[in-house]
């Protein structure tokens, strides 16, 4: 990878879908039985564990593409 190009995550969608669901991050976090530290991980933008966001998927009852995006900058 060049280091001119930062990847960047993003989980915007996955905050969007919880908006149209009416659900905040705290329920999201206690349905999926992820910690506070792991939402708050997202919430920064940072990596999380491909599990956690399959546990998240298999919850929305969606795709990995639905909650998260990864662009360069």
């Amino acid at each position: 990878m060049d280091e001119d190009n930062t990847m960047i995550i993003s989980y915007d969608n996955l905050w969007k879908l919880l908006i149209d669901k009416r659900m905040n991050k705290s329920e999201l976090a206690k349905k999926t039985r992820l910690s506070t530290s792991t939402i708050a991980k997202m919430s920064r933008g940072e990596p999380v564990a491909l599990m956690v966001l399959v546990r998240i998927c298999d919850y929305l009852n969606c795709d990995i593409g639905d909650i998260v995006s990864v662009r360069r900058d």
